[in-house]
């Protein structure tokens, strides 16, 4: 199983915000928006953060693709 964040990027357009701007507001690192970007886990309290300050669920900016093949 595969984590998809393009709901991020996208909830961050229609915000009209930049990423450098979400690092300052949930105090996040630049390794972490390094592994939102290729699509790599992060912790539930980063994506907590993003949501805290995004005032939107985790359902809005992530989803999980199956990538298993049956």
């Amino acid at each position: 199983m595969k984590i998809s964040y393009k709901k991020l990027w996208k909830l961050l357009i229609d915000k009209d915000m930049k990423k450098k701007d979400l690092m300052e507001k949930a105090s996040i690192s630049t390794s972490s928006i390094r592994r939102l970007n290729n699509s790599e886990s992060v912790t539930i309290e980063v994506l907590g953060r993003i949501c805290k300050v995004l005032d939107c669920t985790l359902d809005d900016i992530c989803e999980f693709i199956d990538t298993d093949e049956e």
